[in-house]
């Protein structure tokens, strides 16, 4: 009887992905950087998954942001496009429609994250109904922890219930919209918030410099 093929470990699997970020961003950061944000993305991930079939390009799609968000840090913050953070708590809900919202209205002239301070497993599954509903595009959409780089890269963070346990980062935009939490909503609901969430995207986008 043949043996087993020894298991294929994290790192091995990742290898595929940081070879793809050494090539993205060849002379910004070293191999070794994007080895460890890339695994360190893999890490927080597999901390809340239920199911781990894509947790490796996930975290490829986390380690991304999380480069971009240190490129600019290490660049020239401050110039450019505003970039925009939503935080709330799972970043299952009220963060992910805002960032859908943002990224349909602002049509590329914003750089839009979202997190969560204790990232779910899953966007909620009627948040992501709702979005459907509404044409906005989920591709991308995956709860994701909160990192410091996306934090001070963040020209703007909006936190949507999140209490303590949001960001405080001296000279950024900080703004509280208060919207309730879809977690357990009917739809009919969570259609009421998406439209509540949109109103808050369209003072957003007002006061926005260059959209």
């Amino acid at each position: 009887m043949n043996a087993s093929p020894p298991p294929v470990l994290p790192d091995q699997r990742l290898a595929a992905g940081v070879a793809r970020l050494a090539l993205r961003y060849r002379g910004h950061f070293s191999a070794e950087t994007i080895q460890q944000v890339v695994t360190d993305s893999y890490e927080r991930l597999a901390e809340h998954a239920r199911v781990r079939t894509h947790l490796v390009v996930l975290a490829e799609h986390l380690a991304t942001e999380r480069l971009d968000a240190l490129a600019h840090i290490q660049g020239a913050p401050g110039v450019g496009l505003p970039r925009v953070l939503f935080v709330c708590g799972h970043n299952a809900g009220r963060s992910q429609m805002a960032a859908a919202l943002l990224a349909h209205r602002a049509a590329g002239h914003v750089v839009i994250s979202s997190a969560g301070t204790l990232p779910a497993a899953e966007v909620e599954p009627v948040v992501a109904q709702v979005l459907t509903e509404a044409g906005l595009d989920l591709t991308n959409a995956f709860p994701k922890p909160l990192t410091p780089e996306v934090v001070q890269a963040a020209d703007i963070v909006v936190t949507m219930g999140c209490g303590d346990a949001c960001p405080v980062v001296p000279g950024r935009r900080y703004l509280d919209w208060p919207v309730t939490d879809p977690e357990g909503a009917p739809i009919t609901v969570v259609r009421g918030i998406l439209d509540e969430i949109d109103a808050h995207i369209t003072e957003l986008l007002d006061s926005l410099p260059s959209t």
